[in-house]
């Protein structure tokens, strides 16, 4: 066996120990680790800028760099992300079913941490912060792999969070980060060990995960969100929404890629959402029928399955809702896609229909976000369907088990008719 295996068959030997910490000592952990980031926030911004520098000599693009940085603004975040989870109610062992099946015998299902969770995520920093506190506010031993343009920044955070827990009730493998890349490939094959795999990256590599490993994966790959314009839409309302969802945080997944427009509505709005647009130096590519209001590249058929993560923008003019709704569930990559409508009905009729993991009305794609939820942070975005949907909080990193209690009783007395089942909810 590989010396990883090794190391992850001993953690989750460990993890099964962390069931038995209180929810006190896990929100003094988290308040710690809170007051350690803060103190060590200077090492932690000069090791960053080693990042910064490395990138920056390799001519990392722009959106990477503003993903890489972890400044004074967005340490605040994560500290006011770790007090919101200390302030949260306790979400482990928390009974959601409680049934009597007969006389003393009583089923409850009850939640529980999912045990070892193994999270390959961006060149974000601020992310390892984030995954961290949720995982140990649901009593799940994490492994990361970050980014290798985050390696700097990365290893100070790990180790200030390592140092605080070295003074607390949880064990210093509640948290392990692996450094190397190489480590993936022996990652991929500890299914005996890890319970979930969470990626945050592209496509190719998500793709990449599920086809190599028998871990469970959860996550998503592309973030191809929408905003569609519709024909009863507020043009001022739209205008203000479509420059939010795209320029708010360019490289962020949940950014607006593509812009459909009803056609009845296309000669109002266009001019001035290019002048919009353009102030805030948004490139557009259009279909034929945006060309007639504007000057624009032409928009292929790969544009509208492309995610930019850049000042780049995809317009389209369409007949209908029916054509908006299509597009979205073909080209889109279920993440985020919002309606700007005034009707109700058409409203319902696409947050219905539209397979995406948030629909959203008159507001901006960048509200999926676990820390804009109340959920205190994310440890990511799931795309599908199963388990976890949307931003993964606290109970996206939950499962749950079913405890039955009873007095001696055997099935054989049910299947002869001796007792029987009277199934109340308690």
């Amino acid at each position: 066996m590989n010396s990883i295996h090794e190391r992850l068959k001993k953690i989750k030997s460990e993890s099964f120990k962390s069931l038995t910490i209180t929810p006190a000592e896990k929100n003094e952990a988290l308040s710690k680790i809170s007051h350690a980031l803060s103190d060590n926030k200077e090492f932690i911004f000069a090791e960053n800028q080693k990042d910064l520098l490395a990138a920056t000599k390799a001519s990392i693009p722009t959106p990477v760099l503003k993903r890489l940085l972890l400044d004074e603004s967005k340490l605040n975040d994560l500290l006011k992300g770790i007090s919101d989870l200390i302030a949260m109610e306790e979400p482990c062992f928390k009974t959601t079913l409680k049934r009597e099946l007969d006389k003393n015998l009583i089923l409850e299902r009850v939640t529980c941490p999912i045990g070892l969770i193994g999270v390959i995520f961006e060149a974000r920093p601020d992310a390892l912060v984030q995954i961290t506190s949720l995982c140990i506010k649901t009593a799940n031993y994490v492994i990361l792999k970050g980014g290798s343009e985050a390696k700097y920044t990365n290893k100070a955070l790990h180790k200030i969070i390592s140092d605080a827990l070295s003074d607390t009730a949880l064990s210093e493998n509640f948290v392990t980060l692996l450094e190397n890349r190489d480590e993936i490939k022996e990652l991929l094959t500890c299914h005996d060990c890890i319970d979930l795999l969470i990626p945050r990256g592209s496509n190719e590599f998500v793709q990449y995960l599920m086809e190599n490993t028998k871990i469970p994966v959860m996550g998503h790959a592309d973030g191809i969100c929408h905003v569609y314009v519709d024909e009863f839409a507020d043009i001022k309302k739209a205008i203000q929404i479509i420059k939010d969802s795209k320029t708010q945080y360019v490289a962020a997944c949940n950014t607006v890629e593509t812009v459909l427009i009803h056609e009845s509505i296309a000669a109002k709005i266009l001019p001035d959402l290019n002048n919009a647009l353009k102030s805030a130096a948004v490139k557009i590519l259009g279909c034929p029928e945006t060309e007639k209001y504007l000057k624009c590249e032409k928009a292929t058929e790969d544009d509208f399955k492309t995610e930019y993560l850049d000042y780049i923008v995809s317009i389209k003019v369409i007949k209908n809702i029916d054509e908006a709704i299509s597009h979205i569930n073909k080209y889109g990559s279920h993440h985020t896609d919002a309606i700007i409508t005034e009707n109700d009905s058409n409203a319902k009729k696409f947050m219905l229909q539209t397979d995406s993991a948030g629909v959203y009305r008159n507001c901006s794609t960048r509200f999926a976000d676990g820390y804009r939820y109340g959920f205190g942070a994310e440890v990511g975005i799931s795309t599908g369907k199963l388990h976890a949907r949307g931003p993964v909080g606290l109970d996206g990193l939950l499962t749950y088990k079913y405890f039955l209690n009873g007095n001696g009783q055997i099935v054989d007395d049910y299947a002869s008719g001796k007792s029987s089942f009277n199934f109340k909810n308690l």
